[in-house]
């Protein structure tokens, strides 16, 4: 399929002035059906966890101080490369006042245990967060809540973005910490799908490493991941099952962490001598002499490896090479 240079910039650009109001009433009214819990914003309105992102955020506390809530904006709204006007926003909903805690174990010559660090376990509540956050949504949105394997759907209208609330539990890993000092943790966020099996992500390391990249490649890099996502989708809308099924496989979060893995330099150095059509070509063709390293390379977020298994690497080389064959420009 060929490509103009108006295309790519076009897919290129990022959120509307609309759009961002949007996303802002999304958290400020998932904010306004938690507070009947008994939480306060302390009259803070929503903030920006970094400048120059789209990861708004607020703190709530309960009126005894006992517990804490942090609300932000994750994923593609938060990054700033989304590309499709309708899809979701992302707003992590996260229990701070209890935590998940990763110690290294007995095997280890230092092993850890909460014992080191004053930590007791907390009893299991009546209720569960996840039920807690459903219950409120629906008092305030009714049938607008769909509850989903792993987050409570509120779906939208012409005020405000269809939000997928995602509740969880702040996650500390310790294995790093030889000093026995509680501040000293690789903060995540733990999701428990109804389905069970638990997730651990790194959302707020992600937006910060994706904002430096941005920064120091002159803005090239969400360009290019924008660029990206949007030949996924068209793959995916694509009449040819090979394109379809490539695209498919993969996710817009794999191809973000993988074109974060590519150097600064490169971004720079390409993206002020040539137009994008021809940057994006070239993209594709490093990225293909590259599947070898794929193995090493990160997710955005710098901690979890960007291929879990080897059915995700193959799948992400499988992409590449389809995206090859689907791209041409003029």
């Amino acid at each position: 399929m060929k490509f103009t240079e108006d295309n790519l910039n076009s897919y290129s650009q990022p959120l509307s002035a609309t759009e961002d109001e949007q996303c802002k009433n999304a958290i400020r009214m998932v904010r306004d059906a938690l507070k009947p819990l008994g939480f306060t914003d302390d009259g803070k309105d929503i903030a920006l966890l970094h400048p120059d992102t789209y990861a708004y955020s607020i703190s709530l506390r309960s009126n005894d101080y006992k517990r804490k809530i942090k609300l932000f904006i994750q994923g593609s709204y938060a990054n700033n490369t989304n590309v499709r006007a309708q899809s979701d926003v992302d707003i992590a909903v996260v229990q701070e006042e209890v935590f998940t805690t990763e110690y290294r174990g007995s095997s280890s010559m230092y092993p850890q245990s909460d014992s080191d660090y004053n930590f007791s376990t907390v009893p299991p509540a009546p209720k569960s967060f996840k039920d807690e956050v459903q219950e409120c949504l629906e008092n305030k949105f009714g049938s607008d809540v769909e509850r989903k394997n792993k987050s409570i759907k509120v779906h939208g209208n012409t005020y405000r973005k269809d939000a997928d609330t995602v509740p969880c539990r702040r996650y500390r890993d310790y294995r790093s910490d030889y000093t026995k000092n509680e501040s000293n943790f690789i903060g995540g966020i733990v999701i428990t799908p109804d389905s069970g099996w638990r997730i651990i992500n790194y959302p707020e390391q992600h937006i910060a490493n994706g904002r430096a990249k941005n920064n120091s490649t002159n803005g090239y890099y969400k360009k290019f991941v924008r660029i990206m996502k949007k030949m996924r989708f068209l793959m995916e809308d694509s009449y040819y099952s090979t394109y379809k099924s490539a695209a498919s496989s993969v996710s817009s979060f794999l191809l973000e962490s993988l074109l974060w893995n590519v150097e600064d330099q490169w971004y720079v150095d390409n993206g002020v001598k040539y137009r994008k059509v021809y940057v994006f070509y070239m993209l594709i063709q490093k990225l293909k002499a590259s599947k070898a390293s794929y193995k090493s390379y990160k997710e955005a977020n710098d901690i979890k490896p960007l291929c879990a298994d080897e059915v995700s690497y193959n799948n992400l080389c499988s992409f590449i090479d389809a995206l090859s064959s689907f791209y041409e420009y003029e």
